[in-house]
Parts: C-alpha cells; sequence; structure tokens
C-alpha cells in the first residue's frame, strides 16, 4: 500500500518555479529542487516523474500567472492605447522591482535556454506566445475600430511588435538596462503603433 503524500504539491511547483527562474533549467540540480522544495528525490521523482515534468509545470504555472495579468489589462474597458501604455508600464515596473536579482522573465529565459532543442518546451513556449498574440491583436483591431489605432497598419504585425518590444525589454533589464531606457522604449513602441 503506497503511503500517502504528506505535503503540498502546489507548493512544491511554485518553489521549483522559484528555483528554475533564478538558475534556468539546467544550471538547476535536483539538490537543487530538493533544498528549494524541502522534499527528498524520492519523492521529486514519485511526484513529478522528472526534473522535466517538474519544470514543464513549473513554466506553466508561470505564464499562467503573468498571462492573466496580461488578459486583465488587455480586457479592461481602456481604450486600446491606454490598455498598450498600461502593458508596457507594468512590464517597466516588474523589471524594476527584479533589477537586484536580474532574473528577467522565465518565459523569454526558457526562449533562450531552451526552445531550439526542447521540442516539448518549445511547444509550450508558442502556445504561450500565441495566446499573448491573439490577446494584443484583439485589443488592436478594438483600437482600430474606435479610431484609437491607425485602421491602415496590420494589427498582426503590431501585435507581434509589441511582444518583441517587450521580451526587449525584459532581456535589457535583464543586462541592467535602467528605468530610463525602459520607459524610452515604452514611448517609441507606442509612437510606433
Amino acid at each position: 500500500m503506497a503511503r500517502p503524500r504528506k505535503f503540498d504539491e502546489e507548493r512544491a511547483v511554485d518553489a521549483a518555479l522559484e528555483a528554475f527562474w533564478t538558475a534556468g533549467y539546467e544550471a538547476t540540480s535536483t539538490q537543487d529542487l530538493c533544498e528549494a522544495t524541502g522534499l527528498g528525490r524520492s519523492s521529486i521523482y514519485n511526484t513529478f516523474k522528472s526534473k522535466h515534468d517538474l519544470f514543464r509545470r513549473a513554466l506553466l504555472r508561470y505564464m499562467e500567472r503573468k498571462n492573466g495579468s496580461i488578459v486583465a489589462v488587455l480586457e479592461s474597458g481602456l481604450p486600446a492605447r491606454e490598455k498598450l501604455r498600461a502593458l508596457l508600464d507594468v512590464i517597466v515596473e516588474e523589471e524594476g522591482l527584479y533589477a537586484e536579482d536580474r532574473r528577467g522573465c522565465l518565459v523569454v529565459n526558457s526562449c533562450i535556454e531552451l526552445a531550439a532543442r526542447d521540442a516539448e518546451v518549445a511547444q509550450v513556449l508558442e502556445r504561450d506566445y500565441q495566446r499573448r498574440f491573439q490577446a494584443l491583436k484583439a485589443a488592436i483591431e478594438s483600437g482600430q475600430r474606435d479610431g484609437d489605432i491607425d485602421p491602415a497598419k496590420d494589427a498582426g504585425a503590431l501585435a507581434h511588435f509589441v511582444i518583441a518590444a517587450i521580451g526587449g525589454m525584459r532581456v535589457s533589464a535583464r543586462a541592467g538596462v535602467g528605468r530610463e531606457a525602459l520607459e524610452g522604449i515604452v514611448r517609441t513602441t507606442l509612437d510606433a503603433v
């Protein structure tokens, strides 16, 4: 008869998320995960099957949290341009909060570290990108209908551009670029839209 689990699986995923976010997938050892979660190796492997499975769950958790706040801004009652400004301002604020630890964004970090060589993670990242793309495109199209954004511009291209600007802001902040430069990127992005 199997013994019942004596730990909170969701807390373990949250703790692993922090470990992966801090060091990256490859640099996070099983021992690091044991220390972060407070679990033994056997508990980690019995529950999550592998380090990769635990990472995938942690990445999905991170995406769920981040996308929830993105969608909330994009579905707010603000005019489209203000939605985009609010979204970009959130990025500036988040990067300011993480300036000292320079962890950046787990999604961006995972794209750089894993997407080219891990098909499963690449698929998760692509689905996440498409979710953000569709939400941005819908907000931009709404702004075009309302006259807030030039309807002659390609809404899909603008959505890709905003995602690229956000990714670039996150990488720049991780490299040590300060708030003033990030705010300049926000202004330039909004001017382009």
